[in-house]
C-alpha cells in the first residue's frame, strides 16, 4: 500500500526517531484490498473470511507538516510475539504490523510495545460510522460523503483533519490526522491529497464461505 510521500526537510531532522509534528492514523477498507488480490485472496489471512474485516488499521504514521520520516532506526528493534499477537484484532496480519513498525514505528521515539499501544489508543479514539462497520452490498458514495459521515460520528473532527484515498474506482483508506497526544488536528498537506473521484465504490465485506470474485465491478455499476 502506498504511503504518504516525503518532502525536502533537512537531513538532520528527516530520520531522527521521535522528531515529528503529528500522527496520521490510516484506516484501510479491507474489501478493496481483497478484491484487488483477485484469486490470490484465499491465500491471504486478511481475505480468507475467517474474520470479516471491514476497516482495519493500516498504520499510525509520524508526520512533518510537510512530508514524513521513515525507517528511523535500522535495523529496527525486534517486536515480541506477544506485542504482535495483541494487535491482530485491529490489524490484518503480522507482516503488516512488522512493516509498520520498521518504517513508521521506529520514527515515533517509542519502543515497539508503546508504539502499538499508541496505535491501539489512536484507533479507539476514532468511531467508525455505524453504516460502515459491516457493509453487505456494494455502495457508491463521494469522498465528501464519507468524510462527512466520519465527522458526524467523531465530534471535533473537521474537514481539514481527514483525507480519503482511492484507486481508479474504489475507496482505499481514510486517513485521520492527530496530535502527538491523539487529539484531532488540521493537516494541510494530507488533506490536500484526498481522493478526487466524484463517486467511488465500497466493495462489501465478504461473508464466510464466499468465493473470491474474479471481477470487482458489479454489472449494475457504471464504468467510469
Amino acid at each position: 500500500m502506498a504511503l504518504l510521500g516525503s518532502s525536502p526537510v533537512s537531513a538532520e531532522r528527516r530520520d531522527v526517531s521521535g522528531q515529528f509534528d503529528f500522527y496520521v492514523l490510516s484506516l484501510s477498507w479491507s474489501p478493496t484490498y481483497c478484491e484487488a488480490q483477485g484469486e490470490k485472496a484465499h491465500k491471504d489471512r486478511q481475505c480468507n473470511r475467517e474474520r470479516p474485516y471491514a476497516f482495519v488499521v493500516h498504520g499510525l504514521w509520524p508526520q512533518y507538516e510537510r512530508g514524513a520520516p521513515a525507517n528511523c532506526i535500522y535495523p529496527a528493534p525486534y517486536v515480541p510475539n506477544g506485542t504482535l499477537n495483541a494487535v491482530m484484532d485491529i490489524m490484518p496480519s503480522r507482516g503488516l504490523a512488522i512493516h509498520q513498525w520498521r518504517k513508521h514505528g521506529t520514527c515515533s521515539g517509542l519502543s515497539s510495545e508503546r508504539y502499538f499501544d499508541k496505535l491501539r489508543a489512536a484507533r479507539e479514539h476514532v468511531v467508525v460510522p455505524a453504516q460502515f462497520q459491516r457493509l453487505e452490498q456494494y455502495r457508491t458514495l463521494s469522498p465528501d460523503e464519507l468524510e462527512a459521515a466520519f465527522m458526524a460520528a467523531n465530534p471535533g473532527l473537521k474537514r481539514n483533519m481527514i483525507s480519503v484515498s482511492c484507486d481508479k474506482h474504489r475507496l482505499r483508506e481514510v486517513r485521520i490526522c492527530m496530535s502527538r497526544d491523539l487529539a484531532f488536528r488540521p493537516c494541510g498537506e494530507v488533506n490536500r491529497r484526498t481522493c478526487r473521484l466524484n463517486r467511488m465504490v465500497m466493495p462489501p465485506v465478504r461473508a464466510r464461505g464466499e468465493p473470491p470474485s474474479s471481477s470487482w465491478l458489479p454489472n449494475w455499476l457504471p464504468s467510469w
